[in-house]
C-alpha cells in the first residue's frame, strides 16, 4: 500500500505567461505562490523576495479560484490598489501560501508595470 507523505506531495499549478503560453509547473505545499514562479524565466520578478513591497510578483487568480485563498490584508491591498494592470482577481504571489487544496490552481502572470 503506497501511502502519499509530504516530501512526495506536489501541487500541479497551470500558469499562464505574460506571452499568453500555458505551463505546469509543480509546487510544494508551504511554499508560497511566489516561490513557485520565481524561478522560471517567463516566472514572476519578486524583485523584494517576497516583502509583500514591490508588487512584481502579481498575478491575475482564475475566478474558481478566487475563494480558495484568504482575502488580501491592508498591506496587499495598498500595493495591488497602486498598480495600473489591477483587477479583482489580482494577487501578489508572494502573499498566497500554497496548501493541499490548491491542487489545479490557475492563474495567470500580470503584465509588468
Amino acid at each position: 500500500m503506497s501511502t502519499t507523505t509530504p516530501e512526495n506531495l506536489l501541487i500541479n499549478i497551470k500558469v499562464k505567461d505574460r506571452d499568453g503560453q500555458s505551463h505546469d509547473i509543480e509546487a510544494r505545499p508551504g511554499d508560497s505562490l511566489m516561490e513557485a514562479l520565481r524561478d522560471y524565466h517567463w516566472g514572476v520578478a519578486a524583485v523584494c523576495g517576497g516583502m509583500c513591497s514591490c508588487a512584481t510578483c502579481h498575478v491575475f487568480i482564475a475566478e474558481e479560484w478566487r475563494s480558495a485563498f484568504p482575502q488580501r490584508d491592508v498591506d496587499e491591498e495598498d500595493l495591488v490598489d497602486m498598480l495600473e494592470f489591477e483587477a479583482p482577481n489580482s494577487r501578489l504571489s508572494c502573499q498566497l501560501r500554497l496548501a493541499d487544496r490548491h491542487d489545479g490552481l490557475e492563474l495567470e502572470l500580470a503584465p509588468e508595470e
